[in-house]
């Protein structure tokens, strides 16, 4: 596999997800679904993942940090259910003030969402 060139993401919300983009391939999503909260409109991220072709490269991380940086430029709270999305608030306190603590409603609300 040859180091990837054109590494981007976007934000693809008729999928409900943000894109890791090698060139036009898509390589890595992080999926999320809206919630409303009674005091700020929420974005629950719940899975993550990277092609394992592209492992290791740090790609996860660039995913990440980019969508949560939307989200917050939107001013929509992170709810971080997806376990990698979890470590990286933990590990970066960028976005502390954003992120709020999984509830029994957020769950629910994933619950939900039936498989997709």
């Amino acid at each position: 596999m040859t180091e990837p060139n054109n590494i981007t993401v976007r934000n693809n919300p008729d999928r409900h997800r943000f894109e890791l983009l090698d060139g036009d391939t898509v390589i890595g999503e992080s999926h999320y679904t809206a919630h409303q909260d009674a005091d700020r409109a929420e974005r629950i991220f719940y899975h993550t993942v990277v092609d394992d072709s592209y492992g290791g490269r740090g790609l996860a991380a660039v995913l990440t940090k980019q969508a949560l940086g939307e989200t917050v430029a939107e001013g929509l709270a992170i709810v971080p259910v997806c376990p990698y999305v979890k470590l990286w608030v933990r590990k970066n306190d960028d976005y502390a003030s954003d992120v709020v603590t999984v509830k029994p409603e957020h769950l629910q609300a994933l619950a939900a969402l039936g498989g997709k």
